[in-house]
């Protein structure tokens, strides 16, 4: 076996085993909860503008830390909370690998606006939600605290990627796949 291919295979061992790892190790209801509640105030804070999305979204899925990890092979894990009306209602995974495209490590926050209820209803129906699959996102490229014109705010589902730490050479919401769970 080629070197390359070798050290191709140990580090994606090494990636899953530390993704299995982080989804053996789930979150309770209340770590969420609470996490969810400490994300939501810092996006807010990040841009005031963002209190009256929040107001206008049918429904908000907030992932308050996913981690990143990979070295040609790479995959990701976090955990998060549906909420309507400043209420929680459902627990999610979000997952993701890729090959090829990532290099690093890394963590950050995801709050995804549901601005439409036939959005957020297609996403409540799914069982297994592939970003990029069964809806685009409106990816807000410039974080939690950026700026956004008004053909940004007519997308049914906006996305805002923020407090990144580490080091990823690869920021991207397609491909992940969000999956309702029932935490501790």
């Amino acid at each position: 076996m080629p070197r390359n291919h070798v050290v191709i295979s140990l580090v994606g061992f090494l990636v899953l085993s530390l993704g299995a790892g982080v989804a053996a190790r789930a979150d309770s209801k209340q770590e969420i909860d609470v996490a969810v509640s400490d994300t939501l105030k810092r996006f807010v804070s990040a841009n005031p503008a963002h209190a009256e999305l929040l107001h206008k979204a049918a429904g908000v899925l907030v992932f308050p830390r996913i981690t990143k990890a990979g070295a040609g092979i790479g995959g990701e894990h976090g955990e998060g909370a549906l909420q309507k009306g400043g209420t929680t209602v459902h627990y999610y995974s979000l997952t993701s690998a890729s090959l090829g495209l990532t290099l690093g490590a890394g963590q950050r926050s995801e709050v995804l606006l549901f601005m439409t209820r036939e959005a957020l209803e297609k996403f409540e129906a799914s069982h297994n939600f592939n970003v990029g699959v069964d809806a685009q996102v409106a990816l807000v490229s410039q974080g939690a605290g950026g700026a956004y014109d008004s053909e940004t705010l007519k997308k049914p589902i906006l996305g805002f990627v923020f407090d990144e730490k580490g080091l990823i050479g690869d920021l991207s919401l397609k491909g992940s796949r969000i999956k309702q769970i029932e935490p501790k």
